[in-house]
Protein backbone atom coordinates (compact mmCIF):
# COMPACT_ATOMS: atom_id res chain seq x y z
CA UNK A 1 0.00 0.00 0.00
CA UNK A 2 1.51 3.74 -0.72
CA UNK A 3 0.21 6.21 1.73
CA UNK A 4 0.52 9.88 0.84
CA UNK A 5 2.08 10.52 4.41
CA UNK A 6 5.18 8.47 6.30
CA UNK A 7 5.76 9.66 9.38
CA UNK A 8 8.83 8.18 11.57
CA UNK A 9 8.65 9.00 15.01
CA UNK A 10 5.37 9.29 16.92
CA UNK A 11 6.91 11.31 19.67
CA UNK A 12 5.82 15.06 20.34
CA UNK A 13 5.78 16.30 16.48
CA UNK A 14 4.82 12.88 15.02
CA UNK A 15 1.92 12.42 17.08
CA UNK A 16 0.86 16.28 15.91
CA UNK A 17 1.32 15.57 12.63
CA UNK A 18 -0.73 12.10 12.67
CA UNK A 19 -3.52 14.03 14.18
CA UNK A 20 -3.46 17.28 11.77
CA UNK A 21 -2.35 15.20 8.26
CA UNK A 22 -5.39 12.48 8.56
CA UNK A 23 -7.67 15.64 9.09
CA UNK A 24 -7.97 15.52 5.47
CA UNK A 25 -10.03 11.94 4.31
CA UNK A 26 -8.10 12.16 1.16
CA UNK A 27 -4.85 11.57 2.87
CA UNK A 28 -3.20 8.00 3.49
CA UNK A 29 -1.11 8.71 6.23
CA UNK A 30 1.12 5.80 8.40
CA UNK A 31 3.05 6.85 11.49
CA UNK A 32 5.73 4.48 12.44
CA UNK A 33 6.97 4.13 15.88
CA UNK A 34 9.72 2.48 17.57
CA UNK A 35 8.46 2.02 20.87
CA UNK A 36 5.44 0.21 22.36
CA UNK A 37 1.99 1.45 23.13
CA UNK A 38 1.88 4.23 26.43
CA UNK A 39 -0.23 1.68 28.49
CA UNK A 40 2.46 1.95 31.61
CA UNK A 41 0.62 3.20 34.30
CA UNK A 42 3.23 5.68 35.95
CA UNK A 43 3.07 7.39 32.34
CA UNK A 44 -0.44 8.80 32.80
CA UNK A 45 -0.18 9.17 36.48
CA UNK A 46 1.60 12.76 36.49
CA UNK A 47 4.14 11.78 39.78
CA UNK A 48 4.50 8.65 37.88
CA UNK A 49 7.31 10.13 35.36
CA UNK A 50 10.10 9.70 38.26
CA UNK A 51 9.85 6.15 37.97
CA UNK A 52 10.29 6.52 33.68
CA UNK A 53 13.84 8.03 33.95
CA UNK A 54 15.77 4.65 33.97
CA UNK A 55 12.90 2.23 32.42
CA UNK A 56 14.41 0.40 29.15
CA UNK A 57 10.75 -0.26 28.12
CA UNK A 58 9.54 3.48 27.17
CA UNK A 59 13.48 5.11 27.43
CA UNK A 60 16.14 4.60 24.63
CA UNK A 61 18.07 5.14 28.13
CA UNK A 62 20.94 6.38 25.64
CA UNK A 63 24.76 7.46 27.15
CA UNK A 64 26.86 10.01 25.41
CA UNK A 65 30.62 9.47 24.59
CA UNK A 66 32.79 10.73 26.77
CA UNK A 67 32.41 14.43 27.65
CA UNK A 68 36.32 16.10 28.02
CA UNK A 69 35.24 19.18 29.92
CA UNK A 70 33.21 16.65 32.26
CA UNK A 71 35.65 14.82 33.52
CA UNK A 72 35.20 12.24 30.70
CA UNK A 73 31.47 11.04 31.77
CA UNK A 74 29.57 8.98 30.22
CA UNK A 75 26.14 10.71 30.78
CA UNK A 76 23.05 9.04 30.77
CA UNK A 77 20.44 10.67 27.97
CA UNK A 78 17.27 9.09 28.63
CA UNK A 79 15.02 10.09 25.87
CA UNK A 80 11.09 8.31 24.96
CA UNK A 81 10.59 5.09 23.29
CA UNK A 82 7.17 4.84 23.24
CA UNK A 83 3.87 6.81 21.82
CA UNK A 84 3.92 10.40 22.84
CA UNK A 85 8.13 9.89 22.71
CA UNK A 86 9.53 11.98 25.45
CA UNK A 87 6.26 13.55 26.30
CA UNK A 88 4.87 10.44 27.87
CA UNK A 89 8.04 10.46 30.60
CA UNK A 90 8.58 14.05 30.89
CA UNK A 91 7.87 16.33 33.85
CA UNK A 92 5.22 18.16 32.00
CA UNK A 93 5.55 21.43 32.45
CA UNK A 94 4.59 23.55 29.77
CA UNK A 95 6.85 26.43 28.49
CA UNK A 96 7.20 28.26 25.32
CA UNK A 97 10.49 30.22 25.51
CA UNK A 98 10.88 33.83 25.47
CA UNK A 99 9.97 36.20 22.30
CA UNK A 100 13.42 36.73 21.53
CA UNK A 101 14.35 33.30 21.31
CA UNK A 102 11.96 32.97 17.82
CA UNK A 103 12.83 36.52 16.98
CA UNK A 104 16.64 35.31 16.80
CA UNK A 105 15.68 32.70 14.47
CA UNK A 106 13.80 34.73 11.92
CA UNK A 107 16.78 37.15 12.01
CA UNK A 108 19.01 34.32 11.04
CA UNK A 109 17.96 32.79 8.46
CA UNK A 110 14.53 30.96 9.63
CA UNK A 111 12.28 33.30 7.73
CA UNK A 112 8.73 32.77 8.89
CA UNK A 113 9.44 31.76 12.65
CA UNK A 114 9.35 34.98 14.79
CA UNK A 115 7.62 35.01 17.73
CA UNK A 116 4.46 36.67 16.06
CA UNK A 117 4.89 34.24 13.49
CA UNK A 118 4.54 31.07 16.07
CA UNK A 119 2.28 32.26 18.24
CA UNK A 120 -1.10 31.37 16.80
CA UNK A 121 0.38 28.23 16.24
CA UNK A 122 1.12 28.09 20.37
CA UNK A 123 -2.78 28.81 20.83
CA UNK A 124 -3.79 26.33 18.03
CA UNK A 125 -2.61 23.75 19.96
CA UNK A 126 -3.33 24.81 23.69
CA UNK A 127 -6.53 24.14 25.43
CA UNK A 128 -5.86 26.28 28.75
CA UNK A 129 -8.22 25.11 31.58
CA UNK A 130 -8.56 29.14 32.43
CA UNK A 131 -9.83 29.77 28.95
CA UNK A 132 -8.64 32.32 25.90
CA UNK A 133 -6.33 35.07 25.93
CA UNK A 134 -3.98 36.95 24.05
CA UNK A 135 -1.28 34.47 25.20
CA UNK A 136 -3.02 31.32 25.96
CA UNK A 137 -5.88 29.25 23.65
CA UNK A 138 -9.02 27.33 24.08
CA UNK A 139 -10.11 24.00 22.58
CA UNK A 140 -7.01 22.50 21.29
CA UNK A 141 -5.77 18.82 21.59
CA UNK A 142 -2.97 19.77 24.38
CA UNK A 143 -4.48 20.37 27.94
CA UNK A 144 -2.35 22.61 29.80
CA UNK A 145 -3.68 23.31 33.36
CA UNK A 146 -2.44 24.30 37.30
CA UNK A 147 -1.10 21.99 39.09
CA UNK A 148 -3.76 19.88 41.14
CA UNK A 149 -1.25 18.78 43.96
CA UNK A 150 1.55 21.57 45.66
CA UNK A 151 3.68 20.63 48.14
CA UNK A 152 4.23 23.26 50.58
CA UNK A 153 7.74 23.73 50.35
CA UNK A 154 7.27 24.53 46.61
CA UNK A 155 5.68 27.73 47.84
CA UNK A 156 8.28 28.13 50.33
CA UNK A 157 10.74 28.36 47.28
CA UNK A 158 8.53 31.07 45.84
CA UNK A 159 8.91 33.24 49.03
CA UNK A 160 12.42 32.77 49.27
CA UNK A 161 13.41 33.30 45.41
CA UNK A 162 10.92 36.63 45.64
CA UNK A 163 13.37 37.45 48.85
CA UNK A 164 16.61 36.95 47.30
CA UNK A 165 15.41 39.64 44.55
CA UNK A 166 13.72 37.78 42.01
CA UNK A 167 9.90 39.08 41.14
CA UNK A 168 7.18 37.08 40.86
CA UNK A 169 5.38 36.51 37.88
CA UNK A 170 1.78 34.95 37.14
CA UNK A 171 2.51 33.55 33.54
CA UNK A 172 5.88 31.90 32.45
CA UNK A 173 4.35 32.36 28.71
CA UNK A 174 2.70 35.41 29.15
CA UNK A 175 4.16 38.45 28.59
CA UNK A 176 6.56 38.21 31.09
CA UNK A 177 8.50 35.80 31.43
CA UNK A 178 10.92 36.65 34.02
CA UNK A 179 10.52 35.77 37.28
CA UNK A 180 9.41 33.12 39.60
CA UNK A 181 6.08 30.77 40.13
CA UNK A 182 4.67 27.39 39.96
CA UNK A 183 4.99 25.85 36.66
CA UNK A 184 1.67 25.00 34.46
CA UNK A 185 1.88 21.51 33.26
CA UNK A 186 -0.03 19.72 30.12
CA UNK A 187 -2.71 17.78 32.46
CA UNK A 188 -5.82 17.16 31.96
CA UNK A 189 -7.95 16.04 34.72
CA UNK A 190 -5.29 15.68 36.91
CA UNK A 191 -3.76 13.00 34.13
CA UNK A 192 -0.92 13.40 32.01
CA UNK A 193 -2.20 14.69 28.82
CA UNK A 194 1.02 13.75 26.31
CA UNK A 195 1.38 14.20 22.56
CA UNK A 196 -0.11 10.60 22.42
CA UNK A 197 -3.42 11.50 24.87
CA UNK A 198 -3.98 14.65 23.16
CA UNK A 199 -3.39 14.37 19.28
CA UNK A 200 -2.98 10.43 18.75
CA UNK A 201 -5.49 8.84 20.36
CA UNK A 202 -8.66 10.99 18.83
CA UNK A 203 -6.84 10.11 15.39
CA UNK A 204 -6.20 6.28 15.81
CA UNK A 205 -9.94 5.64 14.94
CA UNK A 206 -9.53 7.14 11.05
CA UNK A 207 -9.70 4.77 8.43
CA UNK A 208 -7.13 6.55 6.77
CA UNK A 209 -4.09 6.74 9.44
CA UNK A 210 -1.88 3.81 9.96
CA UNK A 211 -0.07 3.50 13.60
CA UNK A 212 2.16 0.69 13.50
CA UNK A 213 4.59 0.81 17.16
CA UNK A 214 7.26 -1.47 17.57
CA UNK A 215 8.71 -0.76 13.92
CA UNK A 216 12.26 0.45 14.09
CA UNK A 217 12.85 2.60 10.78
CA UNK A 218 15.94 1.71 8.86
CA UNK A 219 16.55 4.20 6.35
CA UNK A 220 14.62 6.63 3.74
CA UNK A 221 14.49 4.95 0.03
CA UNK A 222 15.82 7.18 -2.24
CA UNK A 223 15.08 7.47 -6.00
CA UNK A 224 17.96 9.38 -6.70
CA UNK A 225 17.64 12.79 -5.04
CA UNK A 226 14.03 11.92 -3.86
CA UNK A 227 12.28 10.11 -1.10
CA UNK A 228 9.87 7.58 -2.06
CA UNK A 229 9.50 5.15 0.98
CA UNK A 230 11.14 4.01 4.34
CA UNK A 231 12.40 0.45 4.92
CA UNK A 232 11.52 -0.60 8.45
CA UNK A 233 11.71 -3.66 11.36
CA UNK A 234 8.55 -5.03 12.05
CA UNK A 235 8.00 -8.42 13.84
CA UNK A 236 11.56 -9.55 13.16
CA UNK A 237 10.75 -8.66 9.73
CA UNK A 238 12.46 -6.57 7.45
CA UNK A 239 9.61 -4.21 5.44
CA UNK A 240 9.21 -1.35 3.09
CA UNK A 241 6.43 1.62 3.15
CA UNK A 242 6.36 3.85 -0.08
CA UNK A 243 4.77 7.29 -0.02
CA UNK A 244 4.88 10.44 -1.66
CA UNK A 245 6.38 12.37 1.76
CA UNK A 246 8.85 11.09 4.05
CA UNK A 247 8.75 13.01 7.33
CA UNK A 248 11.28 12.69 9.90
CA UNK A 249 10.08 13.09 13.22
CA UNK A 250 12.54 11.31 15.67
CA UNK A 251 13.68 13.59 17.43
CA UNK A 252 17.33 15.77 17.86
CA UNK A 253 19.07 12.06 18.24
CA UNK A 254 17.17 9.84 15.56
CA UNK A 255 16.26 12.12 12.78
CA UNK A 256 19.93 12.53 11.93
CA UNK A 257 21.26 9.20 12.49
CA UNK A 258 18.44 8.41 10.19
CA UNK A 259 19.58 10.71 7.29
CA UNK A 260 22.97 9.64 7.71
CA UNK A 261 22.42 5.95 7.62
CA UNK A 262 20.63 6.66 4.56
CA UNK A 263 23.31 8.85 2.83
CA UNK A 264 22.20 11.76 3.41
CA UNK A 265 25.23 14.02 5.53
CA UNK A 266 28.24 14.73 5.67
CA UNK A 267 30.26 13.12 2.36
CA UNK A 268 33.45 12.46 4.35
CA UNK A 269 31.63 11.15 7.74
CA UNK A 270 29.30 8.51 5.95
CA UNK A 271 32.25 7.30 3.82
CA UNK A 272 34.11 6.59 7.33
CA UNK A 273 30.76 4.54 8.61
CA UNK A 274 30.56 2.41 5.52
CA UNK A 275 27.27 4.19 4.20
CA UNK A 276 27.01 5.09 0.63
CA UNK A 277 26.64 8.83 0.16
CA UNK A 278 23.62 9.50 -1.55
CA UNK A 279 23.73 13.54 -0.79
CA UNK A 280 26.58 15.52 0.99
CA UNK A 281 25.13 18.07 3.33
CA UNK A 282 27.52 18.72 6.03
CA UNK A 283 24.90 20.10 8.75
CA UNK A 284 23.90 16.71 9.45
CA UNK A 285 24.33 16.08 13.11
CA UNK A 286 26.25 19.03 13.56
CA UNK A 287 25.24 21.88 16.18
CA UNK A 288 23.70 19.56 18.37
CA UNK A 289 22.49 21.60 21.69
CA UNK A 290 21.01 20.84 25.40
CA UNK A 291 20.73 22.30 28.95
CA UNK A 292 23.03 21.14 30.87
CA UNK A 293 21.81 21.23 34.55
CA UNK A 294 23.31 21.48 38.05
CA UNK A 295 21.41 20.24 41.27
CA UNK A 296 21.97 21.79 44.54
CA UNK A 297 20.43 19.95 47.12
CA UNK A 298 20.14 20.44 50.97
CA UNK A 299 18.93 18.38 53.92
CA UNK A 300 15.16 19.26 55.25
CA UNK A 301 14.74 19.83 58.79
CA UNK A 302 11.08 18.65 58.39
CA UNK A 303 9.12 15.53 57.32
CA UNK A 304 6.97 17.36 54.10
CA UNK A 305 9.40 16.40 51.32
CA UNK A 306 8.09 13.99 48.95
CA UNK A 307 11.11 11.25 49.99
CA UNK A 308 9.22 9.96 52.78
CA UNK A 309 5.55 9.50 50.68
CA UNK A 310 3.59 6.71 51.58
CA UNK A 311 3.86 5.84 47.31
CA UNK A 312 0.51 3.15 48.12
CA UNK A 313 -2.16 5.77 50.24
CA UNK A 314 -0.71 8.19 47.34
CA UNK A 315 -1.86 5.72 44.24
CA UNK A 316 -5.06 4.88 46.11
CA UNK A 317 -5.80 8.81 46.89
CA UNK A 318 -5.03 9.38 43.48
CA UNK A 319 -7.01 6.45 41.95
CA UNK A 320 -10.04 7.74 43.17
CA UNK A 321 -9.64 11.52 43.54
CA UNK A 322 -7.27 12.10 40.45
CA UNK A 323 -5.57 14.42 43.43
CA UNK A 324 -3.02 14.49 45.99
CA UNK A 325 0.68 14.19 45.63
CA UNK A 326 0.31 11.45 42.13
CA UNK A 327 -1.28 14.12 41.05
CA UNK A 328 1.86 16.16 41.39
CA UNK A 329 4.81 16.60 38.45
CA UNK A 330 7.13 17.02 41.20
CA UNK A 331 9.20 20.16 39.46
CA UNK A 332 6.30 22.38 40.89
CA UNK A 333 7.60 25.79 41.20
CA UNK A 334 10.72 27.13 39.20
CA UNK A 335 11.91 30.82 37.92
CA UNK A 336 13.78 32.10 34.56
CA UNK A 337 16.33 34.51 36.08
CA UNK A 338 18.81 36.75 34.17
CA UNK A 339 21.79 36.57 35.49
CA UNK A 340 24.84 38.76 35.98
CA UNK A 341 26.53 37.74 33.46
CA UNK A 342 23.75 37.62 31.30
CA UNK A 343 24.47 38.95 27.19
CA UNK A 344 20.90 40.54 27.20
CA UNK A 345 18.09 41.19 28.21
CA UNK A 346 16.46 37.72 28.71
CA UNK A 347 16.68 35.04 31.14
CA UNK A 348 19.72 32.87 31.21
CA UNK A 349 18.98 30.46 33.75
CA UNK A 350 16.03 28.36 34.57
CA UNK A 351 15.34 26.97 37.83
CA UNK A 352 12.82 23.77 39.06
CA UNK A 353 12.28 22.95 42.68
CA UNK A 354 12.05 19.93 43.68
CA UNK A 355 10.74 19.11 47.33
CA UNK A 356 12.61 15.79 47.76
CA UNK A 357 16.02 14.48 47.22
CA UNK A 358 16.84 13.94 43.73
CA UNK A 359 20.58 12.61 42.64
CA UNK A 360 21.25 11.27 38.78
CA UNK A 361 17.85 11.55 37.55
CA UNK A 362 17.04 9.70 40.13
CA UNK A 363 18.81 6.81 40.50
CA UNK A 364 20.62 7.29 43.14
CA UNK A 365 18.79 7.35 46.78
CA UNK A 366 19.85 9.54 49.79
CA UNK A 367 18.77 9.09 52.67
CA UNK A 368 16.23 11.16 54.86
CA UNK A 369 14.11 14.14 54.04
CA UNK A 370 15.64 17.03 51.06
CA UNK A 371 15.00 19.73 48.72
CA UNK A 372 16.45 19.83 45.38
CA UNK A 373 17.35 23.17 43.37
CA UNK A 374 17.56 21.86 39.40
CA UNK A 375 19.35 24.72 37.98
CA UNK A 376 20.14 25.75 34.06
CA UNK A 377 22.13 27.66 31.34
CA UNK A 378 19.54 28.62 28.61
CA UNK A 379 21.60 29.81 26.19
CA UNK A 380 24.64 27.48 26.41
CA UNK A 381 27.36 28.61 23.54
CA UNK A 382 28.76 24.85 23.32
CA UNK A 383 27.89 22.85 20.19
CA UNK A 384 28.32 19.18 19.86
CA UNK A 385 27.64 16.32 17.40
CA UNK A 386 25.57 12.86 16.80
CA UNK A 387 27.60 10.66 14.36
CA UNK A 388 27.30 7.42 13.36
CA UNK A 389 29.29 4.59 14.75
CA UNK A 390 28.49 2.00 11.86
CA UNK A 391 26.36 1.29 9.41
CA UNK A 392 24.26 -0.47 11.80
CA UNK A 393 20.54 1.23 12.30
CA UNK A 394 20.35 -1.17 15.23
CA UNK A 395 23.55 0.51 17.08
CA UNK A 396 22.65 3.77 19.23
CA UNK A 397 24.89 6.63 17.52
CA UNK A 398 27.80 8.73 18.79
CA UNK A 399 26.40 11.45 21.32
CA UNK A 400 28.98 14.27 22.03
CA UNK A 401 27.78 17.28 23.65
CA UNK A 402 30.94 19.20 24.43
CA UNK A 403 29.38 20.64 27.46
CA UNK A 404 31.62 23.48 28.69
CA UNK A 405 33.46 23.59 26.53
CA UNK A 406 33.41 27.55 26.21
CA UNK A 407 34.08 29.92 28.60
CA UNK A 408 30.46 31.85 28.80
CA UNK A 409 29.19 28.23 29.43
CA UNK A 410 31.76 27.56 32.45
CA UNK A 411 30.89 31.28 34.06
CA UNK A 412 27.19 30.82 33.78
CA UNK A 413 27.03 27.01 35.47
CA UNK A 414 28.81 28.58 38.24
CA UNK A 415 26.23 31.08 38.59
CA UNK A 416 23.39 28.75 38.71
CA UNK A 417 25.31 26.62 41.68
CA UNK A 418 25.16 30.23 43.53
CA UNK A 419 21.73 31.48 42.89
CA UNK A 420 21.03 28.74 44.29
CA UNK A 421 22.99 28.65 47.14
CA UNK A 422 21.09 32.20 47.70
CA UNK A 423 17.78 30.72 47.81
CA UNK A 424 18.30 28.19 49.90
CA UNK A 425 20.24 30.62 52.39
CA UNK A 426 17.04 33.01 52.54
CA UNK A 427 14.56 33.86 55.41
CA UNK A 428 11.85 31.92 54.29
CA UNK A 429 13.90 28.36 54.48
CA UNK A 430 15.40 29.13 57.64
CA UNK A 431 13.20 26.34 58.98
CA UNK A 432 13.86 23.95 56.93
CA UNK A 433 16.77 24.04 55.31
CA UNK A 434 19.47 21.59 56.88
CA UNK A 435 23.22 20.42 56.02
CA UNK A 436 23.94 20.65 52.31
CA UNK A 437 24.88 17.46 50.64
CA UNK A 438 25.66 19.01 47.31
CA UNK A 439 27.97 21.04 46.04
CA UNK A 440 28.69 20.44 49.79
CA UNK A 441 30.58 22.74 52.32
CA UNK A 442 34.23 22.23 50.96
CA UNK A 443 32.64 23.72 47.94
CA UNK A 444 33.57 27.27 47.90
CA UNK A 445 35.43 28.94 45.29
CA UNK A 446 34.52 29.51 41.24
CA UNK A 447 37.09 26.66 40.80
CA UNK A 448 35.90 24.45 43.82
CA UNK A 449 32.15 24.80 42.28
CA UNK A 450 33.32 24.39 38.73
CA UNK A 451 34.76 21.33 39.67
CA UNK A 452 31.99 20.03 41.78
CA UNK A 453 29.67 21.17 38.03
CA UNK A 454 32.11 18.50 36.18
CA UNK A 455 31.40 15.71 38.11
CA UNK A 456 27.88 15.69 38.59
CA UNK A 457 25.94 17.96 36.21
CA UNK A 458 23.72 16.25 34.19
CA UNK A 459 21.62 17.10 31.14
CA UNK A 460 18.08 18.52 31.49
CA UNK A 461 16.90 16.38 28.30
CA UNK A 462 16.32 19.55 25.84
CA UNK A 463 18.79 18.37 23.15
CA UNK A 464 17.99 20.23 19.96
CA UNK A 465 19.32 21.19 16.46
CA UNK A 466 21.04 18.70 14.66
CA UNK A 467 19.22 19.40 11.60
CA UNK A 468 18.39 22.84 12.06
CA UNK A 469 16.82 24.87 9.63
CA UNK A 470 17.80 28.31 7.89
CA UNK A 471 19.48 29.34 4.88
CA UNK A 472 23.31 29.02 5.45
CA UNK A 473 25.32 25.91 4.44
CA UNK A 474 24.98 24.29 7.65
CA UNK A 475 21.64 24.51 7.16
CA UNK A 476 19.77 20.70 6.98
CA UNK A 477 16.49 22.18 6.16
CA UNK A 478 14.99 25.16 4.96
CA UNK A 479 11.97 27.27 6.48
CA UNK A 480 9.35 25.23 5.14
CA UNK A 481 11.24 22.28 6.83
CA UNK A 482 12.11 20.64 3.16
CA UNK A 483 15.24 18.96 3.32
CA UNK A 484 17.83 20.95 1.27
CA UNK A 485 18.62 19.58 -1.84
CA UNK A 486 16.25 16.65 -2.06
CA UNK A 487 12.40 16.43 -2.66
CA UNK A 488 9.84 14.70 -0.68
CA UNK A 489 12.12 14.75 2.61
CA UNK A 490 11.49 16.79 5.79
CA UNK A 491 11.92 17.03 9.09
CA UNK A 492 9.76 18.31 11.94
CA UNK A 493 10.92 17.79 15.46
CA UNK A 494 13.10 19.65 17.94
CA UNK A 495 16.12 19.04 15.65
CA UNK A 496 15.29 21.85 13.16
CA UNK A 497 15.76 24.21 15.98
CA UNK A 498 18.69 26.67 14.90
CA UNK A 499 18.99 27.42 18.90
CA UNK A 500 17.81 26.63 22.15
CA UNK A 501 15.10 28.41 23.37
CA UNK A 502 15.01 29.69 27.08
CA UNK A 503 12.74 27.28 29.09
CA UNK A 504 11.42 23.63 28.10
CA UNK A 505 11.36 22.08 24.84
CA UNK A 506 8.42 20.26 24.44
CA UNK A 507 5.55 23.15 23.61
CA UNK A 508 7.63 24.38 20.98
CA UNK A 509 8.37 21.43 19.53
CA UNK A 510 4.23 20.73 19.45
CA UNK A 511 3.82 24.20 17.81
CA UNK A 512 6.53 23.19 15.26
CA UNK A 513 4.60 20.77 13.90
CA UNK A 514 1.41 22.31 14.14
CA UNK A 515 3.15 25.15 11.73
CA UNK A 516 4.22 22.64 9.13
CA UNK A 517 0.89 20.82 9.45
CA UNK A 518 -1.16 23.84 8.56
CA UNK A 519 0.92 24.66 4.97
CA UNK A 520 0.30 20.86 3.55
Amino acid sequence: MSFDYIIVGAGSAGCVLANRLSEDPNNRVLLLEAGGPDRHPFIHMPAGFAKLATSDSVNWCYETEPVPQMNGRRMFWPRGKVLGGSSSINAMCYCRGHRKDYDSWAENGASGWAYDDVLPYFLSSEDHEDGASEYHGSGGPLSVSRLRHTNPLSGVFIEAAVEAGHPRTRDFNGPHQRGVDYYEVTQRNGRRCSAAVGYLRPAMQRPNLKVLTRAQTTRVLMDGLRAVGVEYQHSGKRSEAHGGRVILSSGAINSPQLLMLSGIGPAPLLAEAGCDVVHDLPGVGENLQDHLDVCTLVHCNDDITYDGLNEVMAGVRYLFTRKGPAASNIAEAGAFIASRVAIDDRPDIQLHFIPAFLDDHGRNTLPGNGMTIHACTLRPEARGTIRLKSADPLTAPAIQPDYLSREYDRRIMIECARLSRQIFAQKAFEPYVGAEVYPGAECKTDEDLLEFIRRKAETVYHPVGTCKMGSDEMAVVNPELDERGLEGLFVVDASVMPTLVSGNTNAPTIMIAEKFAATQ
